[in-house]
């Protein structure tokens, strides 16, 4: 007798695990399903196979070929679109012309197949289906028969108050080969829905066999956890023995090493050649599938563990299924539920929350803890916080339920009653993300002023002056990557947060420790009023309006589609300035914009203020924080050298006022204010720290020579609006031109370079940078800068965010700087190599 093996299913109720094969293929403790169901009839003497194939037919073609192999012959039939149970083994109908069985290659049973047919043969049917007593029949197809076995109807999964009988259908039967007429061809025509009641309404014989024994439909994550649990402990009868028990319900394939150290409590299956190390424990039921590897000291518990995968030290995984090639890095927690999908790394001390399902090809960093289920998203997150705060891809990192819960978490942390404004960019993207970051708040007793849309500087005014606000929010799409978006968080000052109150945040978010406010406590949503009203009115007090009128500018802005032209070209107004604007329209598809596309727009730019003879050309940066300049002949400036020219028309005007840059800003720097006999304050190089220290040591300027100002006088914040304002009245009360100061500033020759490092050892490249330049000056600020002597230097620092080291140099020439970078990335590359 031929079978016709069902394989055509997607599984989509097992996904993770059937996202890289076909649910015949997912593993049941040795054997894949389909393995288990061919053993089967092959130990009933059927041995010529008929499969009917649809999703990733091809897998299971390549896995078990022609059946030679498994001393079985198999043939195939594909479906170019599905045809359903009845109508895929009409596909087959070429190799089926005499009585066959059909069954299932995704359930798992042991019935004695050889009765069944017997009994088909017996009773002389045209269909025999067999039947399985269940304690639970909703979720089946009920068959209910006489009682001689003749089947009399059929309930599709119905109602307790429908129900009429226990014995359900199991998709196993036998059937002769007339039948298949019956199904027309290239249709989708179900065996349960179609065949069946056409069979019975035209009286043609159908018997309900009820079979003994075992069977599972290995439907979703559940059973297929109860189906590895059952062969485990023996409540299924297998045709070939899972492997060789070694006692205590302990069943090993071959070459198996388990250190005298391990303990082992079974059933449990090793599949080959597995190694279970030194202090390792095992509670069955559990299966720790071929070639995989298990650390010291790891506590495994009723868990699957498929082929190829690495486990690392003391880790604890317990009620878990973990893929293929994953690899799990020391100390990681996973806990019930838990699904891992092929190929996923899992970082050191990572956590898994209960019932969390990683699709294939994930990355978990160390010492992150995931809650969700991580589907398109590359990484799970160890912090909220980065380098411009909260940052993922939209709608996969950051999603619309993710930012409710950032909001909550939010406000537990500040107190009730207060109130928070919350801004965006133009971009539909960040609307979507601010609307769920308001929904957050009121929850937690917290206030929402909303104010629209405005630039960041004015948005960062607003929550300083407001004396009720405690914190602010601004969501923007990154300028690096449209893909992105960024969601920043300020303190009631308007500054970036500190690392502590970052980390607090993160506690509450992690934790889901939120406080719930009560029905009369549950804050409010109201719009901010005139935002930007109160901004320009206070940014012209503290500029000197007069001078620069008299000076009768004329500049070419670039707005960069952000939301500063609406601001900036009333202020230029007021101030007598002639603008040429450009890019001033907000476009919600150029609001991040690549390198090389900035960069054009720059020298667009200077070809205008050349053609126009205008006295500067600024460009601002999307929103409305940094600035870079182009003088009056056209050429662009670098970021240093903007950064100098600032620095030197404002001490000119304000000397022996204090300025502050950091660490890795050039020698230049010291110079000028050396000049004006200045005092220059060396910072870290985050925008946070020129912030912070900004706002107590009352300098005249801080700048950190990429783009950023700050002009504490009249915010302690990044501010390129009111630095482009001071910058004209500067160059009113030198009148000198841009190139004319650029010609007499000390000359700057720096280079930078990033070395990739991973995350374990850059406190030993630190440790080494240390140790080598002992002798030398060393400043320890953001990372190491090592002073060379004949005012050459080196500053290596570890990237906030990235396994990487960031790498400045200076020296007398731009190609000695380049040089200095080349041999310190040499350097820490053979570091890594130790």
């Amino acid at each position: 007798m031929k079978a016709v093996v069902m394989a055509g299913g997607d599984g989509s109720r097992l996904r993770p695990l059937t996202i890289g094969r076909p649910k015949p293929l997912v593993p049941i403790v040795n054997k894949s399903v389909m393995g288990h169901i061919l053993d089967l009839l092959k130990s009933h003497q059927i041995t010529e196979v008929v499969v009917t194939l649809r999703y990733m037919a091809s897998a299971i073609q390549d896995y078990f070929d022609d059946g030679s192999s498994i001393g079985m012959k198999i043939h195939y039939a594909i479906e170019e679109t599905p045809l359903g149970t009845a109508g895929s083994v009409r596909n087959a109908a070429q190799y089926l012309d005499e009585t066959f069985i059909v069954i299932s290659g995704d359930a798992l049973t042991d019935f004695d197949l050889s009765n069944i047919i017997a009994m088909h043969q017996q009773r002389q049917a045209k269909a025999t289906l067999t039947l399985k007593r269940v304690a639970n029949p909703l979720e089946y197809g009920v068959v209910i028969t006489d009682s001689e076995g003749w089947v009399t109807s059929f309930q599709e999964k119905p109602g307790w108050g429908e129900l009429s009988s226990d014995t359900v259908n199991t998709g196993i039967y036998v059937l002769e080969p007339e039948l298949l007429a019956l199904i027309p061809p290239d249709t989708s025509y179900d065996f349960s829905l179609d065949l069946f009641p056409r069979l019975l309404a035209d009286g043609t014989p159908m018997l309900g066999y009820v079979a003994e024994g075992y069977w599972c439909d290995v439907g979703n994550i559940e059973e297929y956890m109860r189906a590895n649990s059952d062969m485990l402990h023996g409540r299924i009868r297998t045709a070939e023995p899972i492997g060789t028990n070694i006692g205590g319900n302990i069943y090993c394939g071959r070459d198996v090493e388990i250190a005298p150290g391990a303990q082992l409590f079974g059933p449990i299956y090793l599949g080959d050649e597995v190694k279970v190390k030194d202090g390792v424990r095992i509670y069955g039921p559990a299966v720790v599938r071929d070639y995989s590897i298990v650390d010291n000291h790891t506590l495994i518990e009723r868990s699957i563990i498929w082929r190829n995968n690495y486990v690392g030290e003391n880790c604890e995984i317990r009620g878990a299924i973990i893929g293929r090639r994953t690899s799990t890095k020391a100390r990681v927690m996973i806990f019930e539920g838990v699904v891992i999908g092929d190929n996923c790394t899992l970082g050191e001390n990572s956590i898994i929350h209960t019932n969390v399902k990683l699709w294939p090809d994930k990355e978990v960093e160390a010492g992150a803890t995931v809650h969700d289920s991580i589907i398109w998203g590359s990484k799970g997150r160890r912090a909220l916080f980065g380098r411009f705060g909260a940052t993922g891809v939209v709608n996969v990192d950051l999603t619309p339920e993710f930012c409710a819960k950032l909001g909550a978490a939010v406000g537990a942390t500040l107190p009730k009653g207060s109130y928070v404004a919350i801004n965006r960019d133009a971009h539909r993207s960040s609307r979507m993300l601010k609307r769920a970051l308001v929904s957050g708040l009121p929850g937690s007793g917290v206030n929402v002023w909303d104010t629209e849309s405005v630039a960041i500087p004015v948005w960062r005014h607003f929550v300083r002056s407001q004396e009720r606000s405690s914190a602010g929010i601004h969501v923007r799409l990154s300028p690096f990557d449209q893909r992105t978006v960024d969601i920043r968080i300020i303190d009631h000052n308007g500054l970036n947060l500190t690392t502590a109150r970052e980390r607090t945040i993160e506690r509450n978010f992690f934790r889901e420790d939120f406080r719930r406010a009560y029905l009369d406590e549950i804050g409010t949503i109201d719009y901010a009023r005139q935002p930007i009203t109160a901004y320009v009115s206070d940014f012209l007090k503290h500029v000197d309006v007069e001078t620069i009128r008299n000076a009768r500018f004329r500049m070419v802005v670039d707005y960069s589609f952000g939301l500063a032209a609406e601001v900036l070209s009333s202020i230029f107004n007021q101030l007598g300035v002639d603008v040429v604007p450009l890019n001033a329209r907000v476009d919600e598809s150029k609001l991040a914009i690549l390198e090389e596309g900035f960069r054009a727009n720059q020298q667009r730019m200077g070809k205008i203020v050349e053609a126009l003879g205008a006295n500067l050309g600024v460009q601002l940066d999307v929103g409305g924080e940094k600035i870079y300049l182009v003088d009056e002949k056209g050429r662009t400036l670098s970021d240093i050298t903007t950064a100098a020219v600032v620095m030197e028309l404002a001490l000119l005007v304000n000397p022996g006022r204090m300025v502050m840059a950091p660490i890795t800003a050039p020698n230049a720097f010291e110079t000028i204010t050396q000049w004006h006999e200045s005092p220059l304050a060396r910072t870290g190089t985050s925008v946070q720290g020129l912030s912070n220290l900004s706002n107590g040591d009352d300098p005249l300027l801080a700048c950190d020579g990429t783009g950023n100002f700050i002009f504490p006088e009249f915010q302690p914040n990044v501010d390129g609006m009111f630095a482009t304002a001071k910058l004209m009245e500067y160059l009113a009360k030198r009148q000198l031109t841009i190139s004319e100061i650029v010609d007499y500033l000390p000359p700057i020759h720096m280079s930078g370079g990033i070395v990739n490092c991973p995350w374990e050892t850059r406190g030993m490249i630190m440790r080494q940078l240390n140790e080598q330049h002992q002798e030398q000056q060393i400043d320890k600020l953001d990372g190491v800068k090592i002073h060379l002597g004949d005012n050459q230097w080196v500053h290596l620092s570890p990237h906030p965010d990235k396994p990487q080291f960031n790498i400045m140099a200076e020296a007398s020439s731009i190609s000695d700087a380049q040089q200095l970078v080349l041999s310190y990335i040499q350097k820490v590359e053979e570091w890594i190599q130790l």
